[in-house]
């Protein structure tokens, strides 16, 4: 299923090994990791195209869906299902409709889901015209072609999602040493993505580069490696070189009509787009009076902010709810996405994989032909 500007297969929890460890791996091999091209699995060869949905049934009073998300490094032996992933999120609820774990409610419907990976819950909100599914609509997002239905997600509770708060550092701007260049001041921030956000112009780039440009700049990416481990740190997240996050964002003053501009680092190739948390941990950091985003970004008045972040592909909204008794709390991040169902169908294992291991092999690892002894 495509979900906003990702891609990936989306499984039954059922389906799946309950041990994590061998789940990982028929995960891997679904994927074709590890390979940079990922030519023997379904994955793309980029990290917006090596993304796996986990759905299950809600295991909690009020929670219709129960999410997790893996994400699959193309190059590398490593799942990662400690982050997660808001363009994912938006195929889920589709997901479930899709295979009968879930009613339609009406012309719309919508359904309350938790996310594993980060204890995060939201209300996902899906039409359902005739209480039939539809993906065909006039709502565009930068970054996919076409149209297709407005998927609209509202998170209820974000902050210190995978940290230990919002601000994890317990400041609004850290400074860190860097070699060759000095300080740089930063803002480590979690509002559903932890990131190192900083002033795209302090590395010596004016934050409007292509992706290509960006991708074929060894000193910026040894850089912007170096921080991040610093940062990790910092964060509390430990040693960070094997982790998927935080991921690294430079900011600019907006381009075009915008808030401000990005160029997103997931965490080592820059993002064509940027992710959904991304963006709502990005705007929220422009709201925050303080932050390394202050003076950069143009924000509207009131309590209730439209934060347009632009990024290589075009620009993505975030709705941002402050608090009014407090202007440094978020209270409410809505946003529009768009998905849609690509195939079903049987994935092959390679009986490698179950072979010596306990739990049983999926139902979709056997072709139905029988003609494959060896998946």
């Amino acid at each position: 299923m495509r979900g906003g500007t990702s891609r990936g297969p989306f499984f039954n929890a059922n389906d799946l090994p309950s041990d994590p460890i061998l789940r990982d791996k028929v995960l891997l091999a679904v994927m074709g990791s590890p390979d940079a091209r990922q030519i023997d699995g379904l994955g793309g060869a980029n990290p917006l195209t090596s993304k796996v949905g986990i759905v299950s049934p809600g295991s909690a009073a009020g929670i219709d869906l129960d999410f997790l998300f893996a994400q699959i490094t193309p190059a590398k032996s490593l799942v990662d299902t400690t982050p997660n992933c808001g363009n994912m999120l938006a195929a889920v609820v589709p997901f479930a409709l899709e295979t009968g774990m879930l009613k339609a409610q009406g012309e719309t419907s919508t359904y309350r889901v938790f996310t594993q990976n980060t204890g995060m819950v939201c209300e996902i909100t899906v039409e359902t015209p005739g209480k039939s599914l539809s993906y065909e609509g006039n709502t565009h997002i930068d970054g996919v072609p076409g149209t297709a239905a407005p998927i609209t997600i509202n998170f209820l509770d974000t902050a210190g999602s995978v940290c230990r708060g919002l601000l994890p550092t317990g400041n609004l701007k850290d400074s860190v040493w860097l070699d060759g260049i000095g300080e740089i001041e930063v803002t480590c921030i979690d509002n559903g993505m932890p990131l190192v956000i900083l002033k795209a112009c302090d590395l010596g780039k004016s934050g409007y580069e292509t992706v290509t440009e960006l991708n074929a700049d060894p000193e910026l990416k040894t850089r912007l490696e170096s921080l991040r481990l610093a940062c990790g740190h910092l964060m509390g997240l430990g040693d960070v070189q094997d982790k998927t996050y935080p991921k690294m964002t430079l900011i600019a003053p907006p381009k075009g009509e915008g808030s401000i501009s990005t160029r997103s680092f997931i965490p080592h190739v820059c993002h064509d787009a940027i992710g959904v948390l991304a963006a709502v941990t990005v705007g929220t950091a422009c709201v925050l009076k303080g932050s390394i985003a202050e003076g950069v970004a143009n924000l509207p008045a009131g309590l209730v902010k439209t934060v347009s972040v632009e990024h290589p592909s075009g620009e993505f909204s975030v709705e941002l709810a402050i608090d009014s008794q407090d202007s440094q709390r978020v209270t409410r991040a809505a946003l529009i996405r768009t998905a849609r169902l690509i195939m079903q169908g049987t994935v092959l294992i390679p009986q490698s994989i179950w072979d010596g291991q306990s739990g049983k092999a999926v139902a979709t690892s056997t072709p139905k032909s029988g003609a494959q002894s060896d998946y």
